[in-house]
């Protein structure tokens, strides 16, 4: 679960709602049903005349990207790829047929495949490039949903307060009615406003977010694939897959493997130094 998503949400409507107590108000009094229908009605209504049915369902589904904490772990992804270059270099690229059951990621697994079956790497680059690009293409179009309720909620908030401060104009021979007439009629532009800015698109914009790293992550697959396919020393491929990396976990790494090198040339000097002597 993505705690920032709830976080958010918490405390965006405790602040609201705090703010109302604190100025003498009441819950109830912001708590206006006929308000809520106009706005949430027009504004899914507006989304579904401007999107396809399927478009505004996945914009739906679209909410667990939201709301689940997706975790890309980028140095695994880098260790596997190396992993699997190693073995290729030393067994051939059938042996990767092997590891395929290791392989959680359909994306990962899908080029790993392609691979194994003696798939030109140029063809395995586009493969997974036209892939990628239609995964994004996808998830956008979702957060674009999200974007046009944005857009729509706070203008449907007004539609409500004109509708409200008719109703109110029809009975202003009867000062009982008046009263829920202007409450609905404030309290629809509070809705409207409020869901744009504090839920849509919010939302839209998280969704791009996580995208963004998706589609950095699989980047990532595909360069170490298509060097894997092209038969790239493992060395040489580890240093352009970290530079993904972020700048202070590659300087650990670098730190790490300059480390060990110069461990490995003090192990040397001293094997020499000792034969030397003897």
């Amino acid at each position: 679960m993505d705690i920032a998503t709830i976080i958010g949400i918490v405390l965006a409507i405790g602040s609201i709602i705090g703010g109302q107590a604190l100025e003498g108000g009441h819950l109830g009094s912001i708590m206006q049903l006929t308000a809520f229908i106009i706005v949430m009605g027009g504004t899914i209504g507006a989304c579904c005349v401007q999107n396809t049915l399927g478009v505004v369902i996945k914009a739906v589904t679209s909410l667990g990207m939201v709301f689940g904490g997706t975790h890309i772990d980028t140095k695994g992804t880098i260790k596997l790829i190396l992993d699997l270059a190693n073995v290729s270099r030393k067994q051939g690229l059938l042996a990767l047929e092997g590891k395929l059951k290791d392989i959680k990621d359909p994306f990962f697994k899908k080029g790993v495949q392609l691979i194994v079956d003696g798939t030109d790497p140029k063809a395995v680059h586009e493969i997974l490039e036209i892939e990628v690009e239609h995964h994004e293409e996808t998830e956008v179009q979702a957060a674009k949903v999200w974007e046009a309720a944005g857009g729509y909620a706070p203008t449907v908030g007004i539609l409500g307060a004109v509708l409200g401060l008719i109703h109110v104009m029809e009975n202003l021979a009867d000062p009982s009615k008046l009263g829920g007439g202007i409450a609905v009629a404030f309290v629809a532009t509070v809705y409207g406003v409020g869901a744009a800015n504090l839920f849509f698109l919010p939302f839209a914009n998280k969704i791009k977010m996580k995208l963004k790293e998706e589609t950095g992550a699989r980047n990532i697959i595909i360069m170490g694939l298509v060097g894997l396919a092209q038969g790239e020393n493992p060395r040489l491929l580890q240093e352009k897959l970290e530079s993904f990396l972020p700048h202070a976990e590659r300087t650990k790494e670098a730190k790490d493997r300059k480390s060990t090198r110069l461990n490995s040339s003090h192990r040397c000097i001293s094997y020499a130094v000792f034969c030397l002597k003897k």
